[in-house]
């Protein structure tokens, strides 16, 4: 018989061997029986237990519960809830850091280096170590009251104002405006959003034809409602940032800035707004761009039309220097990594706050 793959050998019987037998009682002759018995079975249960026994398997815990995926700033909104709490990624700082009028440039949910100048400028403001860290010192204080995202709903006089963006100068002042291309430019910029984020937050829509109706999810974000004028702005040529404050010198708005490309057209000292003028025309100058073969070749200035896409945005606000102004850029993402032939730029959308707090004859001071 085989039992775990050994041979189980059954004991062979014993035999009394022969000679006088002692006459003994009947219980002495039982009890014999029975001892004899009892070694039989015992025998029998030795020789019948296998060789060698098989290892206990060792004991395998029970997996770890599966980690919880990192929480993504494009992770689906809760209905509700919550609020306030404080910035839990750096998708949500940003928001909040917008939300206090402290630009963090594009916002991508990238901590890039705009993003770690806001959280100083913010931790400054709180007292806080300027470590331009998310660290959870900064996120007690830095706290949002309703969800980072709501749904933007595309119109049909969204899709009206869609037109393609000419090539040269000479095409684009032949357009009716200089508006956007595509809805995902309009969508992004109304939210002070990088394309990119958009499309990863609304991964199941189709760009290419987009429909009146359309819901798009993007960032909530909206710049406090100005209470008053700004006394003064500075612009720091250096770290590439303009801010504006009120007349206690507390902080109304940071924003990152775009700077001329060479030191001689960096204009430092104070000067003074001259002008203010939303959604401006702009005339193109062939003498100021004699890096453009285009330009050569015109030998005359352009009006171009206004627009999102007009070479100063939707805000120009005019200095007291010939030819320099602060306005909007048709590239926001662009914004501090691209230097202008002079001016101060700024995305559209912090132009256009920007021209709300200033004045004619506002200080603005140009710091290296």
């Amino acid at each position: 018989m085989w039992l775990n793959g050994c041979v189980a050998r059954r004991p062979k019987t014993v035999y009394p061997l022969p000679g006088k037998r002692r006459k003994r009682s009947g219980f002495l002759r039982w009890f014999g029986w029975l001892f004899v018995i009892a070694a039989i079975v015992a025998g029998a249960a030795f020789w019948w237990q296998p060789r060698s026994r098989p290892a206990s398997p060792a004991r395998v815990p029970p997996p770890a519960p599966a980690k919880a995926p990192a929480r993504q700033w494009n992770r689906a909104e809760a209905a509700s809830g919550g609020f306030p709490h404080p910035a839990r990624d750096v998708f949500e700082a940003q928001v909040a850091l917008a939300r206090r009028g402290i630009s963090p440039g594009v916002i991508d949910g990238a901590l890039g280096s705009q993003t770690r100048m806001a959280i100083a400028v913010f931790q400054g403001i709180e007292n806080l170590p300027q470590t331009e860290k998310l660290d959870p010192e900064t996120r007690a204080k830095l706290t949002l009251d309703s969800p980072v995202l709501t749904n933007y709903v595309v119109t049909a006089d969204d899709l009206a104002r869609l037109q393609p963006l000419g090539k040269t100068w000479l095409a684009k002042s032949q357009q009716t405006a200089l508006d956007y291309e595509t809805i995902l430019e309009l969508v992004a910029e109304k939210s002070h959003s990088h394309p990119d984020l958009i499309r990863q937050l609304n991964p199941g829509i189709n760009w290419a034809g987009p429909v009146a109706g359309l819901v798009v999810k993007v960032p909530d974000v909206a710049y406090p409602e100005p209470a008053a004028k700004a006394a003064f702005a500075v612009i720091h040529l250096d770290e590439k940032f303009l801010e504006a404050f009120d007349e206690q010198t507390n902080l109304l708005v940071h924003f990152p800035c775009s700077i001329a490309a060479h030191v001689e057209k960096r204009p430092v000292g104070e000067l003074h707004v001259t002008v203010i003028a939303p959604n401006p025309n702009y005339t193109f100058d062939p003498a100021l761009f004699p890096e453009s073969p285009e330009a050569a070749q015109l030998g005359q200035k352009l009006m171009l039309r206004p627009g999102p896409r007009n070479p100063v945005g939707v805000a120009w606000i005019g200095l007291d220097k010939t030819g320099y102004g602060i306005h909007g850029t048709p590239n926001p993402e662009m914004i501090g990594r691209t230097e202008s032939h002079g001016c101060f730029r700024l995305a559209n959308w912090d132009a256009e706050y920007l021209s709300q707090l200033a004045w004619i004859g506002m200080p603005v001071v140009v710091e290296e």
